[in-house]
């Protein structure tokens, strides 16, 4: 593996992953001002214009470090969200998953799926050994979602951040490469 620079389309049931561009700004400052967005992943840092977006997804497609997808609906060709792998360590063949679904994208395994597809991408076609995540403790949904994808408990950074005047957990997960293989030699 060298690096992120090839920017898939991954196409499944439900879902289809690709490239963003500068196009994708609108929809996506609704889906990361969403309120339940806003809660499960934080605040932007920063204020958030139509510019700044325009021109950070308009380059996700330079960035050899990073890979950003765009999560569409198949059915419909809506955007509903966006799949990242990022923080690559390329001796330890390994990187940082995280997502996030908007609104009109959720309860209908649109996220399940998009997981599922990056995260096989990660180890089957880039040749990653591990990929990790955080997300906080009470984001149930989420976590249930990265268990279904073959994610398991590491730790918890317990009280690691101060939301809403209360101190909540970091919820630390991980999976191996053949632990994916595993996973993916038996039908789920």
């Amino acid at each position: 593996m060298s690096d992120f620079s090839v920017k898939p389309v991954l196409t499944g049931d439900r879902t289809v992953l690709r490239p963003f561009t500068e196009a994708d700004a609108e929809v996506m400052a609704e889906i990361i001002e969403d309120p339940e967005v806003v809660r499960f992943t934080g605040a932007p840092s920063g204020e958030l214009t139509l510019e700044r977006l325009r021109s950070w997804y308009g380059t996700r497609s330079e960035q050899p470090d990073r890979l950003d997808l765009a999560v569409t609906d198949r059915a419909t060709g809506e955007l509903v969200g966006e799949v990242v792998l990022y923080e690559w360590d390329s001796h330890a063949r390994g990187c940082t998953f995280r997502t996030l679904i908007g609104r009109r994208g959720r309860g209908r395994g649109l996220g399940t799926e998009a997981t599922r597809l990056i995260v096989g991408y990660g180890f089957e076609q880039l040749g990653l050994h591990r990929i990790e995540l955080e997300a906080y403790g009470y984001n149930a949904r989420a976590l249930r979602v990265y268990e279904k994808a073959g994610f398991v408990v590491e730790g918890v950074r317990r009280e690691a951040d101060l939301r809403g005047g209360e101190w909540v957990d970091w919820v630390i997960m991980g999976i191996l490469d053949r632990e994916w293989a595993a996973l993916s030699a038996t039908p789920r």
